[in-house]
């Protein structure tokens, strides 16, 4: 038998349950794993509470929405237990990054085999299972601005899953990086090669205070109005502000729109492609992975309680 977590209807984290199925096996094409690590991530809870509808239809696998009520889990990390009649390359034992993943809130995920890359054994189950969507998130928005070396970018958000990539892999890109967030995470942004400025009213003159060159992109994982606007006010170029969030105020401005909804990037190719390049990054110690707290599967609902307060810096783990 496996475990897996379901919502059982659109609500809060109450309407998480355990449920028991049997062990899948795996189609011709796929591999069944058993996980070892699952990241919870905000879109997750964002899809069971009803606030995540409107997606393309091309992309609702991708976004967790081929069933009536979704499927959680979109990052994982795991040992291989079974592998498919077509299966080549992978074997039976090998530790693995799943993604993306469907449905990985469980003890074992069924994934095709072009879901996964070595996991490098330097890199923990947790940093593994909890790297891939925040990091490649963070690397589409870079890559959406053409961020390069010696240019300054803003990261709103910065001690966040997606704005904690963000700020790493700019440094990596050898680019200057100013970062909000609350002053109680100022310490960690400047552990990670950012300035960290505090979030509020008057964000544009202190961000100017400490860039008087100017800003030459910017990066929201917010989604505030704050940060549409500050962005708009101090990047020359708005095809270089990338917004992965945020209300309709954003369409018409000029920005680059990531995600999965209606005249949005999901960015798909480019996010596969850099895989095995973060897993690299966050192995060598490059990109450290923050993990703020890892729960037992069974407490899904606490994680995401735990998450939705907002109370920890970092990722949420769910550990089966």
């Amino acid at each position: 038998m496996s475990r897996v977590i379901r919502p059982r209807a659109f609500g809060g984290p109450d309407v998480l349950e355990v449920i028991e199925i049997d062990t899948p096996e795996p189609g011709p094409d796929e591999v069944v794993v058993r996980v070892r690590a699952a990241g919870v991530n905000p879109l997750d809870w964002k899809l069971y509470s009803g606030a995540f509808h409107d997606v393309d239809d091309d992309e609702k696998e991708e976004a967790g929405l081929t069933e009536t009520l979704p499927a959680l889990g979109m990052d994982a990390a795991g040992t291989v237990i079974a592998v498919g009649s077509s299966v080549e390359g992978t074997a039976v034992g090998d530790d693995v990054i799943v993604y993306p993943a469907h449905a990985a809130y469980a003890d074992h995920v069924v994934a095709p085999v072009a879901s996964l890359i070595p996991k490098p054994a330097a890199l923990g189950w947790a940093e593994a299972g909890s790297l891939m969507l925040a990091g490649l998130t963070a690397a589409h928005t870079l890559a959406a601005t053409g961020l390069g070396a010696r240019e300054t970018v803003l990261v709103h958000g910065g001690a966040g899953g997606v704005g904690l990539m963000a700020v790493q892999l700019a440094r990596q890109l050898g680019a200057r990086v100013i970062a909000t967030a609350s002053a109680r995470h100022h310490e960690l942004l400047r552990e990670l090669g950012a300035i960290p400025v505090e979030y509020g009213a008057g964000l544009a003159d202190r961000v100017r205070g400490v860039a008087p060159d100017g800003i030459d992109a910017a990066i929201d994982t917010v989604g505030t109005d704050e940060a549409l606007d500050v962005s708009l006010a101090l990047v020359a170029d708005p095809a270089r502000i990338a917004s992965i969030t945020g209300s309709d105020r954003r369409h018409g401005t000029g920005i680059k729109l990531l995600g999965y909804g209606p005249g949005q990037d999901a960015g798909t190719a480019y996010r596969l492609s850099f895989r095995e390049r973060l897993a690299e990054f966050a192995a060598s110690g490059q990109v450290r992975v923050v993990v703020a707290k890892t729960f037992p599967l069974s407490d899904a609902a606490a994680a995401h309680a735990f998450g939705q307060a907002g109370t920890g810096t970092g990722k949420i783990v769910l550990v089966p």
